[in-house]
């Protein structure tokens, strides 16, 4: 029987799984201690979020254009942003910003019920029919502007945003639970911080500052299909 470029695009080899397996060692080396979240990225075959002529070097640290301007993210930063939001299993998680799906699949495989919001129709219907949304029933897609959130859902016990936010969007802490965390990369010039942001149980925030990123600009509005 011949195999399709469609489900050769799907076939997780042996070789992938060890080109994961390096990768996470890349991970903990840089730094990335929460072993669930090194376990969750060597469970997730990235490369089923990338075209088939990236396959060989799916696995590299780095980001990769998914068209409309729009990046997957560097594993490295998927990793940073999942062990900062200190995942639980069966956390609510906001996500702004789906891009690949990438990130909010590694959300769900830590067990997390993952609302994500893109604001592109082009990379939303993309992903429609995605092979691993069947596999993570708890993971719900939206199209929208990620700066309203999805205050129907709402409240969350995380919020994590995947582009570089011009400020903190009132609307999502807002949309935070008590207790609840969000991690953003906030525009400093040409690089973004990153930050967390607490909600305390008396409806302050205690902020925290990170490491320096580069992120794709969070807009808003939504962007339709040409």
């Amino acid at each position: 029987m011949e195999v399709t470029g469609a489900m050769k695009k799907y076939e997780d080899t042996y070789r992938h799984k060890g080109l994961r397996k390096k990768l996470v060692d890349g991970l903990r080396e840089k730094g990335i201690r929460d072993e669930r979240v090194l376990n969750a990225i060597e469970n997730v075959p990235r490369h089923f979020f990338l075209d088939s002529a990236l396959d060989n070097i799916a696995y590299e640290d780095r980001p990769f254009p998914i068209g409309e301007g729009q990046t997957i993210s560097q594993p490295y930063t998927v990793a940073y942003q999942t062990e900062l939001l200190n995942v639980q299993p069966m956390d609510k998680i906001l996500e702004v910003g789906t891009g690949s799906m990438y990130q909010a699949v590694v959300l769900a495989e830590m067990g997390a019920q993952v609302y994500t919001v893109e604001r592109q129709k082009a990379l939303f219907d993309k992903l429609k029919n995605f092979k691993l949304k069947n596999k993570y029933p708890q993971l719900k897609t939206f199209y929208g502007d990620g700066f309203e959130g999805l205050p129907t859902y709402a409240p969350f016990d995380k919020v994590i945003i995947t582009a570089a936010a011009p400020y903190i969007p009132p609307r999502l802490l807002d949309q935070l639970k008590p207790g609840g965390v969000m991690v953003v990369p906030v525009n400093e010039g040409d690089a973004q911080r990153m930050r967390r942001i607490t909600k305390e149980e008396d409806g302050t925030y205690n902020e925290e500052s990170f490491q320096m990123f580069s992120f794709v600009p969070m807009l808003k509005g939504v962007q339709k299909n040409n």
